[in-house]
């Protein structure tokens, strides 16, 4: 059997998970359920027996993040594909099926995104096996859920028959699209049994899906085209082009190709799945109480029901008093309060934060980097003091700064630190001053992670007040490169 090509599209930024999820830090890099993130999740459920090694599309900010996450899983991508910026899952998809092509022509892909829930692995890839020779006879295969509610947050597939008793993964070819609905329709939907939630995940070979770009989104498939042979190397990482990319319509797959192909069928999936599209679908698939309320880090129930209470700092105690039907949300500098039936308004209410300029509509306080993380402890007018995580093995670039000077205080592991032509090792207890415009660099040599307090003294404390010299990451300029 030929081999399937997983894509992996982990660009987008969940604020409907705000305040957990974030721009800086989106919902399928996090741990919500469980000890892996939503991505090392999916990387996990797309590998195996029949399976290549995945492609993945993200952005620029989240692409050692993509690698480290994949590190700890012993999965190694085929490639990493950087958008310049969003623009939908229609040129992601694309631009994957191009890069895939190139390798194995006519190859099988499976794209899904980074941030589902399916619990039962083995049950899904067996889902999957079921619909190749369909796509292998050239149809675009898409994967519907069995519903188990009348819900009007997702689209719906109609089926052109119902499926069998067992609900069997058997294809058969896809009727229509249904948008989201409203109450009334979907509780019909529910109760007709002949229509599944859309799960935007798709099964194709390369040859049939630019085949169907080339007939229906045909500016869509230039733009990416030229995307990629523009594209700068880097790393692992493949950039695609800027002024190419931004040519491409910003439009989702289903809307660009999908619902305009006459070649599409759809496989029924019965097992277990959420796209933890809000925090109404993170209490529907935590673990319960008897009285219904989820319980998620320090955190204490008083009384509540069908409640979800979660908390992510060890210093931070959330205790819910006679509450129903309400999600709070606890993170050090931000908190949530909805009732579930608003869940998805949660969105709205990081437009209003971006709109008065509030930092944590898409900043969390600890901003990670390929060496490792930091975060601000206190600011004051001249001054900053910071955490700094750096990892076994990590470097920091080679750098100086106009506006501040460091004084770092090593309180955990050795540090190696650069300082003009001085080069030593400072060890816990030890500390070292950087002055301002000195070009230095701080690197950690052992096995342990290196924490330091760092404490900034200037007019400027900005992360884009860095001047890069010298770079293992390639990040080139700017607050992050």
């Amino acid at each position: 059997m030929a081999k399937i090509h997983p894509v992996i599209l982990c660009g987008g930024s969940g604020t409907r998970l705000w305040p957990l999820s974030r721009k800086s830090y989106p919902k399928q890099f996090t741990e919500i359920l469980g000890e892996d993130s939503l991505f090392q999740a999916s990387s996990r459920r797309l590998s195996g027996t029949g399976f290549a090694a995945p492609a993945i599309v993200t952005g620029s900010d989240f692409r050692f993040l993509v690698i480290e996450q994949l590190a700890t899983l012993e999965i190694a991508p085929s490639q990493v594909l950087i958008e310049p910026f969003a623009r939908n899952t229609a040129a992601a998809v694309c631009a994957a099926a191009l890069a895939i092509d190139a390798k194995d022509k006519g190859g099988l892909v499976l794209v899904a995104p980074a941030d589902h829930v399916i619990p039962d692995h083995e049950k899904f890839r067996s889902t999957v096996h079921a619909a190749v020779d369909t796509a292998l006879s050239g149809q675009l295969v898409t994967f519907g859920i069995m519903p188990d509610r009348p819900e009007t947050g997702y689209g719906w597939l109609e089926l052109t028959e119902r499926p069998d008793s067992s609900f069997s993964p058997t294809p058969q070819a896809l009727k229509g699209f249904v948008e989201k609905p409203d109450q009334i329709k979907a509780k019909n939907l529910y109760e007709g049994k002949k229509h599944l939630w859309n799960a935007g995940i798709f099964l194709f070979s390369t040859t049939t899906i630019l085949d169907a770009f080339a007939a229906h989104a045909p500016d869509t498939l230039k733009a990416v085209q030229d995307a990629l042979e523009k594209a700068e190397y880097d790393l692992a990482f493949t950039r695609l082009d800027s002024e190419s990319w931004e040519r491409c319509d910003d439009i989702s797959i289903d809307y660009a190709v999908m619902e305009r192909a006459d070649n599409l069928s759809v496989v029924p999936y019965a097992g277990k799945w959420s796209d933890l599209g809000d925090w109404h679908a993170v209490w529907r698939e935590s673990e319960k109480d008897a009285s219904g309320t989820a319980l998620n880090g320090p955190a204490t129930s008083i009384n509540c029901s069908n409640t979800l209470l979660h908390a992510t700092s060890a210093s931070q105690e959330i205790i819910g008093i006679g509450l129903d039907d309400i999600v709070a949300v606890a993170m050090p500098d931000a908190v949530l309060i909805a009732n579930k039936d608003n869940a998805q308004e949660v969105k709205l209410a990081v437009e209003q934060l971006k709109t008065k300029g509030v930092a944590q509509a898409e900043m969390l306080p600890r901003d990670y980097r390929p060496w490792g993380w930091y975060e601000s402890l206190v600011t004051g007018a001249r001054f900053q003091v910071k955490r700094i995580v750096v990892n076994p093995g990590a470097s920091l670039s080679l750098q100086s700064h106009h506006h501040r000077a460091e004084h770092w205080i090593v309180v955990a592991g050795t540090a190696k630190v650069t300082i003009g032509e001085d080069t030593k090792l400072i060890s816990e207890n030890e500390s070292v001053y950087v002055p301002l415009g000195a070009v230095h660099r701080l690197e950690n040599p052992g096995k342990l992670p290196v924490t330091l307090i760092e404490v900034q003294t200037g007019s400027y404390f900005g992360e884009d007040d860095i001047i890069r010299y010298d770079d293992i990451y390639a990040r080139g300029q700017g607050a992050k490169g």
